[in-house]
């Protein structure tokens, strides 16, 4: 017989990715499974300045508490409007490539199934 623990549902807040967290809500209710949800920001390229131009340092180090803070208040609401809060529900927010972490966290918490979203018909 068919069964899921643990479900990994990663969203970017597009129309498309939130279809896949209503279909990972219904499984972790059939299943009685843990929901683990994740979202990847994209880091901010920093553009430099051209060789012999000098250089300007900037200190981002700061900026990561704010913006883990910002995104997670977003993956809230977002949750909190399709999926209902009667499930265990993991919340991640992590910064970089978006496959990279998805991977690295698949292979932390060890996911039966990842309900994905897919680009669109046209590649949007």
């Amino acid at each position: 017989m068919l069964s899921f623990r643990k479900i990994l549902c990663p969203t970017d807040f597009s129309d498309p990715s939130f279809r896949p967290l209503a279909t990972a809500d219904e499984l972790a209710r059939r299943y009685q499974a843990e929901l683990h949800v994740l979202h990847v920001v994209l880091p901010v390229p920093l553009v430099g300045l051209p060789p012999g131009a000098g250089s300007v340092a900037f200190d981002v180090s700061n900026t990561r508490p704010t913006c883990s803070k910002a995104f997670r208040a977003r993956l809230d609401e977002t949750l909190a409007q399709f999926v209902k809060p009667d499930i265990p529900i993991h919340r991640y927010v992590e910064i970089g490539d978006p496959a990279h972490e998805m991977v690295q966290l698949a292979d932390k918490i060890k996911p039966d199934v990842i309900v994905i979203a897919t680009h669109g018909p046209h590649g949007t």
